[in-house]
Protein backbone atom coordinates (compact mmCIF):
# COMPACT_ATOMS: atom_id res chain seq x y z
CA UNK A 1 0.00 0.00 0.00
CA UNK A 2 1.19 3.50 -0.81
CA UNK A 3 -0.05 6.56 1.09
CA UNK A 4 0.62 10.06 -0.28
CA UNK A 5 0.61 12.93 2.20
CA UNK A 6 0.56 16.62 1.29
CA UNK A 7 1.04 19.62 3.55
CA UNK A 8 -1.14 22.72 3.58
CA UNK A 9 -3.40 23.03 0.54
CA UNK A 10 -4.79 26.57 0.36
CA UNK A 11 -7.16 27.10 -2.57
CA UNK A 12 -8.38 30.57 -1.59
CA UNK A 13 -7.54 34.16 -2.60
CA UNK A 14 -5.42 34.25 -5.79
CA UNK A 15 -5.58 30.47 -6.23
CA UNK A 16 -9.37 30.72 -6.13
CA UNK A 17 -9.31 33.58 -8.63
CA UNK A 18 -7.11 31.56 -10.97
CA UNK A 19 -9.42 28.56 -10.69
CA UNK A 20 -12.29 30.68 -12.00
CA UNK A 21 -10.91 30.04 -15.50
CA UNK A 22 -8.28 27.31 -15.07
CA UNK A 23 -9.06 23.62 -15.17
CA UNK A 24 -9.67 21.98 -11.77
CA UNK A 25 -6.41 19.98 -11.97
CA UNK A 26 -4.30 23.13 -12.34
CA UNK A 27 -3.09 23.49 -8.68
CA UNK A 28 -1.43 20.06 -8.76
CA UNK A 29 0.80 20.66 -11.80
CA UNK A 30 2.99 17.71 -12.74
CA UNK A 31 2.61 16.06 -9.32
CA UNK A 32 -0.57 14.39 -10.58
CA UNK A 33 1.18 11.41 -12.13
CA UNK A 34 2.94 10.73 -8.83
CA UNK A 35 -0.24 11.15 -6.80
CA UNK A 36 -2.06 8.66 -9.02
CA UNK A 37 0.41 5.97 -7.92
CA UNK A 38 -0.87 6.14 -4.34
CA UNK A 39 -3.67 4.04 -2.89
CA UNK A 40 -4.65 6.79 -0.44
CA UNK A 41 -4.06 10.54 -0.80
CA UNK A 42 -4.28 12.84 2.22
CA UNK A 43 -3.92 16.62 2.61
CA UNK A 44 -4.50 19.39 5.11
CA UNK A 45 -7.20 21.64 3.59
CA UNK A 46 -6.13 25.11 4.73
CA UNK A 47 -9.28 26.98 3.68
CA UNK A 48 -13.06 26.72 3.72
CA UNK A 49 -15.01 25.74 0.60
CA UNK A 50 -18.01 28.04 0.69
CA UNK A 51 -19.79 30.80 -1.20
CA UNK A 52 -20.99 32.78 1.82
CA UNK A 53 -20.06 33.87 5.30
CA UNK A 54 -18.37 36.90 6.81
CA UNK A 55 -14.66 37.16 7.62
CA UNK A 56 -13.86 36.24 11.21
CA UNK A 57 -13.26 39.49 13.15
CA UNK A 58 -9.76 39.99 14.50
CA UNK A 59 -8.00 37.69 12.03
CA UNK A 60 -5.51 39.08 9.51
CA UNK A 61 -5.78 36.32 6.90
CA UNK A 62 -9.00 34.72 5.67
CA UNK A 63 -8.99 31.83 3.20
CA UNK A 64 -12.11 30.82 1.27
CA UNK A 65 -12.45 28.94 -2.01
CA UNK A 66 -15.56 28.50 -4.16
CA UNK A 67 -17.48 25.29 -3.44
CA UNK A 68 -16.98 24.19 -7.06
CA UNK A 69 -13.29 23.81 -6.30
CA UNK A 70 -14.03 20.53 -4.60
CA UNK A 71 -13.45 19.42 -8.19
CA UNK A 72 -9.77 20.32 -7.71
CA UNK A 73 -9.51 17.92 -4.79
CA UNK A 74 -11.16 15.25 -6.93
CA UNK A 75 -8.77 15.95 -9.81
CA UNK A 76 -5.87 15.01 -7.54
CA UNK A 77 -7.75 12.00 -6.19
CA UNK A 78 -7.67 13.38 -2.65
CA UNK A 79 -9.35 10.80 -0.44
CA UNK A 80 -9.11 12.37 3.02
CA UNK A 81 -8.59 15.93 4.27
CA UNK A 82 -7.80 17.31 7.68
CA UNK A 83 -10.08 20.17 8.70
CA UNK A 84 -8.39 20.70 12.06
CA UNK A 85 -6.62 23.98 11.36
CA UNK A 86 -6.78 27.72 11.93
CA UNK A 87 -8.57 28.64 8.68
CA UNK A 88 -11.50 26.24 8.44
CA UNK A 89 -13.81 28.72 10.22
CA UNK A 90 -12.36 31.88 8.68
CA UNK A 91 -15.82 32.82 7.36
CA UNK A 92 -17.90 31.66 10.28
CA UNK A 93 -20.00 28.68 11.18
CA UNK A 94 -22.44 28.93 8.28
CA UNK A 95 -19.64 28.81 5.70
CA UNK A 96 -18.14 25.84 7.54
CA UNK A 97 -21.50 24.05 7.49
CA UNK A 98 -21.72 24.73 3.74
CA UNK A 99 -18.43 22.92 3.14
CA UNK A 100 -19.27 19.62 4.82
CA UNK A 101 -21.95 18.40 2.35
CA UNK A 102 -19.75 19.57 -0.54
CA UNK A 103 -17.07 17.13 0.65
CA UNK A 104 -19.49 14.40 1.69
CA UNK A 105 -21.39 14.40 -1.61
CA UNK A 106 -18.16 13.81 -3.53
CA UNK A 107 -16.90 11.06 -1.27
CA UNK A 108 -14.02 13.02 0.27
CA UNK A 109 -13.55 11.92 3.88
CA UNK A 110 -12.62 14.46 6.54
CA UNK A 111 -11.66 14.63 10.20
CA UNK A 112 -10.69 17.20 12.79
CA UNK A 113 -13.69 19.54 12.65
CA UNK A 114 -17.42 19.04 12.63
CA UNK A 115 -20.87 20.26 13.64
CA UNK A 116 -20.14 19.22 17.23
CA UNK A 117 -17.29 17.81 19.30
CA UNK A 118 -18.19 14.17 18.70
CA UNK A 119 -18.07 14.73 14.94
CA UNK A 120 -14.83 16.70 15.16
CA UNK A 121 -13.16 13.86 17.07
CA UNK A 122 -14.58 11.11 14.86
CA UNK A 123 -11.90 9.27 12.85
CA UNK A 124 -12.22 8.90 9.11
CA UNK A 125 -11.70 5.35 7.87
CA UNK A 126 -10.86 4.36 4.31
CA UNK A 127 -10.43 0.76 3.23
CA UNK A 128 -7.68 -0.31 0.85
CA UNK A 129 -8.42 -3.92 0.09
CA UNK A 130 -8.38 -5.74 3.41
CA UNK A 131 -6.61 -2.87 5.21
CA UNK A 132 -8.64 -0.26 7.09
CA UNK A 133 -6.74 3.04 7.23
CA UNK A 134 -7.84 5.29 10.09
CA UNK A 135 -7.31 9.05 10.24
CA UNK A 136 -7.57 11.29 13.31
CA UNK A 137 -6.93 15.04 13.09
CA UNK A 138 -6.44 17.66 15.81
CA UNK A 139 -4.99 21.16 16.18
CA UNK A 140 -3.50 23.27 18.96
CA UNK A 141 -4.35 26.46 17.02
CA UNK A 142 -7.48 28.60 17.53
CA UNK A 143 -8.71 27.52 20.98
CA UNK A 144 -11.70 29.83 20.48
CA UNK A 145 -12.84 27.54 17.66
CA UNK A 146 -13.00 24.42 19.82
CA UNK A 147 -16.08 22.35 19.02
CA UNK A 148 -18.54 21.67 21.81
CA UNK A 149 -21.51 19.41 22.34
CA UNK A 150 -23.76 22.06 20.79
CA UNK A 151 -21.50 24.11 18.51
CA UNK A 152 -19.36 23.39 15.44
CA UNK A 153 -15.61 23.73 15.55
CA UNK A 154 -12.26 22.00 15.51
CA UNK A 155 -10.87 19.15 17.57
CA UNK A 156 -8.66 21.28 19.78
CA UNK A 157 -5.88 19.75 21.85
CA UNK A 158 -3.39 22.13 23.52
CA UNK A 159 -0.05 20.44 22.99
CA UNK A 160 1.66 22.29 25.85
CA UNK A 161 -1.13 21.34 28.28
CA UNK A 162 0.33 18.51 30.35
CA UNK A 163 3.85 17.31 31.10
CA UNK A 164 5.44 14.01 31.92
CA UNK A 165 6.48 13.46 35.50
CA UNK A 166 9.60 11.55 36.51
CA UNK A 167 7.70 8.30 36.84
CA UNK A 168 6.38 8.43 33.30
CA UNK A 169 2.83 9.36 34.27
CA UNK A 170 0.99 12.38 32.98
CA UNK A 171 0.04 15.39 35.07
CA UNK A 172 -2.99 17.33 33.85
CA UNK A 173 -3.85 17.61 30.18
CA UNK A 174 -7.32 16.10 30.08
CA UNK A 175 -7.60 16.84 26.35
CA UNK A 176 -4.26 15.15 25.73
CA UNK A 177 -5.37 12.11 27.67
CA UNK A 178 -8.56 12.08 25.61
CA UNK A 179 -6.57 12.19 22.38
CA UNK A 180 -4.33 9.32 23.41
CA UNK A 181 -7.36 7.30 24.47
CA UNK A 182 -9.00 8.00 21.09
CA UNK A 183 -5.84 6.80 19.33
CA UNK A 184 -5.79 3.62 21.40
CA UNK A 185 -9.48 2.88 20.76
CA UNK A 186 -9.27 3.65 17.04
CA UNK A 187 -6.23 1.45 16.55
CA UNK A 188 -8.22 -1.44 17.96
CA UNK A 189 -10.49 -1.32 14.89
CA UNK A 190 -8.14 -0.34 12.04
CA UNK A 191 -4.96 -1.88 10.71
CA UNK A 192 -3.13 1.38 9.95
CA UNK A 193 -3.65 4.63 11.85
CA UNK A 194 -2.57 8.15 10.88
CA UNK A 195 -2.74 11.02 13.36
CA UNK A 196 -2.71 14.47 11.80
CA UNK A 197 -1.39 17.31 13.99
CA UNK A 198 -1.79 20.96 12.95
CA UNK A 199 0.50 22.29 15.63
CA UNK A 200 2.76 25.15 16.56
CA UNK A 201 3.66 28.43 14.90
CA UNK A 202 4.40 29.36 11.30
CA UNK A 203 8.19 29.45 11.17
CA UNK A 204 11.39 27.84 12.37
CA UNK A 205 13.12 24.59 11.42
CA UNK A 206 13.67 23.37 14.99
CA UNK A 207 11.15 20.82 16.25
CA UNK A 208 9.78 21.80 19.69
CA UNK A 209 10.63 19.26 22.37
CA UNK A 210 6.96 18.94 23.28
CA UNK A 211 6.08 17.96 19.70
CA UNK A 212 8.68 15.22 19.89
CA UNK A 213 7.32 13.99 23.22
CA UNK A 214 3.73 13.96 22.01
CA UNK A 215 4.60 12.29 18.70
CA UNK A 216 6.21 9.41 20.58
CA UNK A 217 3.22 9.24 22.94
CA UNK A 218 0.88 9.00 19.94
CA UNK A 219 2.90 6.15 18.43
CA UNK A 220 3.05 4.37 21.78
CA UNK A 221 -0.75 4.67 21.92
CA UNK A 222 -1.13 3.06 18.49
CA UNK A 223 -0.44 5.61 15.72
CA UNK A 224 1.47 4.20 12.74
CA UNK A 225 2.25 7.64 11.29
CA UNK A 226 2.24 11.15 12.78
CA UNK A 227 1.53 13.71 10.07
CA UNK A 228 2.39 17.22 11.25
CA UNK A 229 1.75 20.57 9.58
CA UNK A 230 1.02 24.25 10.38
CA UNK A 231 4.53 25.70 9.95
CA UNK A 232 4.90 27.16 6.47
CA UNK A 233 8.19 25.30 6.07
CA UNK A 234 9.07 21.62 6.31
CA UNK A 235 10.84 20.22 9.35
CA UNK A 236 12.87 17.07 9.83
CA UNK A 237 11.38 13.58 9.89
CA UNK A 238 11.76 11.48 13.04
CA UNK A 239 11.25 7.79 13.69
CA UNK A 240 9.92 6.04 16.78
CA UNK A 241 9.36 2.28 16.97
CA UNK A 242 9.82 2.03 13.18
CA UNK A 243 7.01 4.56 12.69
CA UNK A 244 7.66 7.84 10.84
CA UNK A 245 6.99 11.28 12.32
CA UNK A 246 6.55 14.07 9.79
CA UNK A 247 6.92 17.03 12.14
CA UNK A 248 5.94 19.54 9.46
CA UNK A 249 5.03 18.88 5.84
CA UNK A 250 5.13 22.61 4.99
CA UNK A 251 3.06 24.31 2.29
CA UNK A 252 2.02 22.41 -0.83
CA UNK A 253 -0.27 24.83 -2.74
CA UNK A 254 -0.95 28.50 -1.96
CA UNK A 255 -0.47 32.12 -3.07
CA UNK A 256 1.82 33.22 -0.23
CA UNK A 257 4.78 35.54 -0.50
CA UNK A 258 8.01 33.53 -0.38
CA UNK A 259 10.52 33.99 2.41
CA UNK A 260 13.92 33.92 0.65
CA UNK A 261 15.62 32.23 3.62
CA UNK A 262 13.05 29.77 4.99
CA UNK A 263 11.62 29.04 1.51
CA UNK A 264 8.00 28.28 2.25
CA UNK A 265 7.53 27.50 -1.44
CA UNK A 266 9.45 24.24 -1.05
CA UNK A 267 8.04 20.97 0.25
CA UNK A 268 7.52 17.34 -0.75
CA UNK A 269 5.06 14.71 -1.75
CA UNK A 270 5.53 12.33 1.19
CA UNK A 271 4.94 8.80 -0.11
CA UNK A 272 4.81 6.05 2.49
CA UNK A 273 5.22 2.47 1.32
CA UNK A 274 3.80 -0.17 3.67
CA UNK A 275 3.59 -3.92 3.84
CA UNK A 276 0.09 -4.35 5.21
CA UNK A 277 0.18 -2.35 8.41
CA UNK A 278 3.97 -2.16 8.66
CA UNK A 279 5.70 0.97 7.28
CA UNK A 280 8.67 0.07 5.07
CA UNK A 281 9.99 3.18 3.31
CA UNK A 282 9.15 6.87 3.31
CA UNK A 283 9.99 8.56 0.01
CA UNK A 284 10.09 12.34 -0.23
CA UNK A 285 9.70 13.90 -3.68
CA UNK A 286 10.77 17.58 -3.61
CA UNK A 287 8.21 20.12 -4.82
CA UNK A 288 8.05 23.84 -5.37
CA UNK A 289 5.11 26.26 -5.62
CA UNK A 290 5.10 28.50 -8.70
CA UNK A 291 2.18 30.32 -10.27
CA UNK A 292 -0.32 29.02 -7.67
CA UNK A 293 0.65 25.48 -8.62
CA UNK A 294 2.63 22.63 -7.04
CA UNK A 295 5.38 21.31 -9.29
CA UNK A 296 8.00 18.62 -8.92
CA UNK A 297 11.30 20.38 -8.29
CA UNK A 298 13.88 19.93 -11.03
CA UNK A 299 17.32 21.51 -10.70
CA UNK A 300 16.69 22.46 -7.06
CA UNK A 301 15.49 19.00 -6.01
CA UNK A 302 18.83 17.74 -4.61
CA UNK A 303 19.28 20.94 -2.58
CA UNK A 304 15.76 20.73 -1.13
CA UNK A 305 16.35 17.08 -0.26
CA UNK A 306 19.74 17.88 1.27
CA UNK A 307 18.15 20.38 3.65
CA UNK A 308 15.61 17.77 4.74
CA UNK A 309 18.42 15.23 5.07
CA UNK A 310 20.29 17.55 7.46
CA UNK A 311 17.18 18.39 9.50
CA UNK A 312 16.21 14.73 9.79
CA UNK A 313 19.78 13.79 10.66
CA UNK A 314 19.60 16.12 13.65
CA UNK A 315 16.71 13.93 14.83
CA UNK A 316 18.74 10.76 14.34
CA UNK A 317 17.04 9.76 11.08
CA UNK A 318 19.11 8.24 8.31
CA UNK A 319 18.20 8.95 4.68
CA UNK A 320 19.71 8.79 1.20
CA UNK A 321 19.13 10.60 -2.08
CA UNK A 322 17.86 8.32 -4.84
CA UNK A 323 19.08 10.16 -7.93
CA UNK A 324 17.26 8.03 -10.56
CA UNK A 325 14.01 8.22 -8.60
CA UNK A 326 14.61 11.88 -7.69
CA UNK A 327 13.49 11.33 -4.13
CA UNK A 328 14.90 11.17 -0.63
CA UNK A 329 14.45 7.71 0.91
CA UNK A 330 14.05 6.98 4.60
CA UNK A 331 14.11 3.27 5.48
CA UNK A 332 11.78 2.27 8.30
CA UNK A 333 12.54 -1.42 8.73
CA UNK A 334 15.67 -0.94 10.88
CA UNK A 335 15.85 2.78 11.71
CA UNK A 336 17.72 4.69 14.33
CA UNK A 337 15.10 5.73 16.88
CA UNK A 338 14.44 9.48 17.01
Amino acid sequence: MQIALLGDVMLGRLVNRHLATARPAYPWGDTLELLRQADVRIANLECVLASGGEPEPGKVFHFRSDPKNVASLLAAGIDVVSLANNHVLDFGQDAFREMLPALDSRGILHAGAGPDLDAARRPAVRRVGAVAVGFIAFTDNQPDWEASAAAPGVYYVPVEDGTLDDGGGRRGGARLDGLLDLVWRTKARVQFLIVSAHWGGNWGYDVPARHQDLARDLIDAGADLVFGHSPHIFRGVGIHRNRPIIYSAGDFVDDYAVDPVERNDQSFVFMLDTAGSAPRTLRLYPTIIAGFQARLARGSAPDIAARMQRLSGHLGTLSSWNAPGRCLEIPLDKPADA
